[in-house]
Order: C-alpha cells, then structure tokens, then sequence
C-alpha cells in the first residue's frame, strides 16, 4: 500500500483529492452503476480521489466494494454513517445508548460496528452524533442525538470513538458546530440557523468536541449546513472560515468533512457548483456531493480556475487528507466479535426502554385483560378489508406491524388487536371507536421516526384528537411510543407511557416490558413535560 505525499500530486490529482466520491441510492441504480463505478475507478487509479462514500444497500454493493478495495493502491478512505449499527448488529439510533447510559454499552457498540464495517472494507465512520439535544428536534435530532446533558453526551462519545479505534476505524464527530435551537428548520429543506451565544457554543455545543480531542479520538469533523449568527451571520457553518476555525484555534488538526452538499440549506442560496469550491476554502478538507462525481469534480476545478479555491487552501485540504489516510494504517484492530460483546450489545436494545407511569400504575399489562390495541401506521400503508397490512410498504426495517400484532395476539389471548393510519379516514377512525367499546381499555402504539425532507416530528392532529375524545371517559391506559418523546406533550394525560427506540429489537424488549417480562432500565435523555 503506498502513501501519497502532497509534493508528488499535480494540481488536478490534490483537486480530486478533496472529494469524496459518492456511491448512493441517490448516485447510483442498475441503469447508472457501471458509468459511475468506472468513473470513481478511473480517478483512483490516477490517485485523484480522496475518499468514497458507499452506503451498503446500493445495488452490486459487494461488487462496487471489492472493485474499489483491489483497484486503490494507496489507503484511500471508505467512508458511511452507521448511527444505527452495522449488518446484523442494530440498535433504535443512539439515543438508545444514552438511554441505557453505560459506557460500556457505548464502548461495546463502537467496537462492534468497527469491526464489523472494517471486514467489508470500510476504515471511517461518520459517528458518534455528538449535539446536545435541548428541546425538540426535527430530523430525527432526539432520537440520533444521545442526549441533553453535554456531560454525558461527551463520556458515552469518548467511549464510542474509543470502541471504534479498538475495533480498527477512524470516527467522525458530528455535527459541527452542533445547536440545538435551529428553529424546526431542516438543512435539507432550506438554510436553517441558530443564535446560540459563542458562550453556549464555546461550553456547550463544542465540549463533547474538546473532550474527544483530550483523549485523542476526534480524528474528523462533519461541518453541517446552518448559520451560526453569533459567530458569521452571512454564511452557514460549513461555508464559514470563522465557524471552522472555532475548533481549528483550540488545536483541532484533523479532517473535515461536509454534509451531503445536496442540501437545499447550501444549494437554494450559493448554488450547486461554487458552492462546493467555497466550502474547501472556508476550512473543509473533503467534499461530500451525494451525487454527481463527475460534475463535482469539473465544478471544483473550475472553482479553483477561478480562484475560489486559493493555493493554500487545497494544500491544506490536501495535508488533513493524507494524513487521515496514513491515520487508517495505524489503528489498531480487534480480531473478532466475542460472545460477550454480543451480549452487551443486545443489551442495548433490552435496556433503552423507559416509561412514565402515574404512582400506583405497574408497567404490566394484565396478561388475561381484555384490551384493545391500536397500531398506528404510516399513511403510505395500506390497510386491508380484514384488518391486514402490507409490511412490504414499510421502511428502515425495524417497525413491523402484522409481527407486532401477532406478538400481542399472543401474550394477550383476550385482547384485539387493530389499526389505524396516521391521518385516519372518517370510517377508520368510527370503527376503531365501536371495536373498542367492549374491551377494557385501550393501549395505543406510535411512532415519530422522521428523516430528511419530511419537516417536524408530531403525531397527527388526527390520532391526537382520538386520544383525547377517548380520554373524556378515561378509556386509554397506555400508551407504548417509539421516537422522539416530545410529541407526547400534546396527549392528554394517559396513566402509563412506555417510551421505546427505533430497532425491531427495541420494539420486542418495549412489548416485553409492557408484558412484564422485563423492566423498563431506561433513563430518559430530555426533559419533556406531559399533562
């Protein structure tokens, strides 16, 4: 494996050199992946490529993979995102980690995913998720965040960088410079931005930061897409020298990568190609496109015809690079997976379940009651005349409603079992009210899972108006939630709340707890205010 040093690059190989080249479920399908793996090849093999993005669901994943392990002679980084876990190795977004709140759970997991992410080729990940959640998020903030308390935050961070260099990986910390108070403003959608004082963002959004850099762990950075007002109120974070250079004087000297430049909060207002020039200039070392290699590199090398991209900047772009690439060759490596790891890391999932629950009220269901359960799906799902759902409609794998019902049919033998859409038509919403008359209570499922381009996380005035006519005569007992918790501030007060995370484990160990096979460890991470 041979190392690159910046001396023996030409202009156009250091240019190549500051992106990462994309192979996504945006970039690449069966009609597009021969033109863009051969491209992505091509500028490998002239050592003009800094790194690659390839997510592991895109189609030919295995073949991309190993053409782009044997093709590059040199520790060109392989980068993705693996908030979630890695294969077979799952867990409901970090927020479970802060939930259970143990570091060794947290060390476990970054071992796990490392070594797991390292046998399919990859040298960096894109974790831990290190913003301080304050309040309610959009974006699926809560639920990727691990918490609210920059103290923890920083312990459960430094143990997962810790796990992931034993396991063999450099980690990216994210995302720089972390607010919580964007104002439901979602990067992806428009330019989001926050007036966090440089107080709170010196000794609150950067400290889990600090902390990684004392113990040696923050080997990158992935700047984000919204305006800092406090620090440069004319560009966002991503594009803004002075927003970079926060951490930059406090002696971080490793790599910086962009968000997807995808998003509308950079392209809507400095337009798709200078764009992606302004951001190695303002501090990043690597570009992130999402899609569109080719294009992304003309658009850089016209960014630096044009001298949006000076000299200095690509060479110390250039430098942050190589040396992340020499970084990958030294990391230390575990061998294998052991037993106990495993089961530490199931225990993730079976301990990230916490409840709210009136005093006197036991987390238990009564196995022999006779309850009325109500699932809440997605509005794309289709619900049959006989009460059947196409699971195939659902995504992310991990919220599978006819298994959850068939579960319950199960450990309640009394108890129904129906459901409901998220926006209800008229005769759903009739038919849920007359089914559950005869039974003695009802038990509500939700979910607020959202993602990009999908805006705020609530239930919908729909199911929240149901639950508040049932609550007139006091008719639902529990609620078992899985998500971000601030949507609950809207319910009216329901005797037992079970709150779980977003892993098709987590949902098995919520049901466990609401059957009273096991209790509710959890330790909730926000401060939420239900009636």
């Amino acid at each position: 494996m041979k190392e690159l040093s910046l001396n023996e690059l030409t202009t156009a190989q250091k240019i190549g050199m500051t992106l990462v080249g994309c192979l996504t479920g945006d970039s690449v399908n069966e009609e597009t992946f021969d033109t863009e793996l051969a491209y992505l090849l091509e500028l490998i093999r002239n050592h003009s490529l800094g790194g690659v993005w390839i997510n592991k669901g895109i189609v030919r994943y295995d073949e991309a993979m190993q053409a782009i392990r044997s093709t590059a002679d040199y520790p060109i980084l392989i980068i993705t995102d693996a908030e979630t876990g890695f294969d077979e190795y799952k867990i409901g977004r970090l927020n479970s980690i802060g939930v259970a709140g143990s570091e060794e759970l947290a060390y476990t997991f970054g071992k796990v995913i490392a070594i797991k992410a390292r046998e399919q080729g990859y040298n960096v990940i894109c974790a831990p998720v290190v913003e301080i959640q304050r309040g309610c998020g959009i974006c699926g903030k809560n639920t990727r965040a691990l918490g609210s308390d920059k103290e923890k935050v920083a312990s459960l961070a430094v143990k997962i960088s810790e796990g992931m260099h034993a396991g063999g990986l450099l980690s990216v910390a994210k995302h720089y410079p972390s607010s919580h108070n964007t104002y439901n403003i979602d990067s992806h959608m428009a330019e989001a931005y926050s007036d966090d004082d440089i107080d709170t963002v010196m000794n609150v959004n950067l400290y889990p930061y600090f902390e990684l850099m004392k113990h040696g762990l923050l080997d990158g950075i992935m700047t984000q897409h919204f305006r800092l007002a406090s620090v440069d109120n004319d560009h966002p974070a991503s594009l803004s020298k002075k927003v970079i250079n926060l951490i930059r004087d406090r002696g971080f000297d490793g790599l910086a990568i962009t968000d997807g430049m995808c998003m509308m909060g950079i392209v809507a207002k400095y337009g798709w190609s200078e764009s992606k020039g302004m951001a190695i200039e303002a501090g990043n070392d690597l570009m992130l496109p999402w899609y569109g290699n080719r294009e992304s590199v003309a658009a850089l090398t016209e960014c630096y015809e044009k001298g949006i991209i000076s000299d200095e900047a690509l060479d110390r772009a250039v430098c942050h690079v190589l040396e992340a690439q020499h970084k990958t060759l030294a990391v230390p490596q575990y061998d294998k997976i052991t037993e106990e790891d495993i089961l530490k890391f199931n225990k993730i999932n079976t301990d990230s379940i916490y409840e709210y629950i009136d005093d006197g009220v036991s987390s238990a269901l009564s196995a022999e009651g006779r309850h009325y359960f109500a699932l809440t799906l997605d509005n794309n799902v289709n619900i049959s005349e006989d009460g059947k759902v196409d699971i195939a409609t659902f995504e992310n794998n991990w919220y599978y409603p006819n298994k959850i019902a068939e579960r319950l049919r199960v450990l309640f033998p009394s108890s129904a079992v129906g459901f409901i859409s998220e926006f209800p038509t008229a005769r759903q919403t009739e038919n849920l009210l007359v089914e559950s008359v005869d039974y003695d209570d009802i038990i509500f499922i939700t979910s607020a899972a959202a993602g990009a381009y999908i805006g705020r996380e609530c239930l919908t005035s729909r199911i929240v108006s149901i639950i508040e006519a049932l609550q007139i005569t006091g008719r639902v007992s529990t609620l078992l939630h899985f998500g971000n918790p601030y949507v609950l501030e809207e319910l009216p007060h329901i005797p037992r709340i079970i709150v779980g995370c977003l892993s098709k484990e987590n949902v098995n160990s919520a049901i466990d707890v609401m059957a009273g096979l096991y209790p509710a460890k959890g330790v909730p991470t926000y401060d939420v205010k239900l009636k």
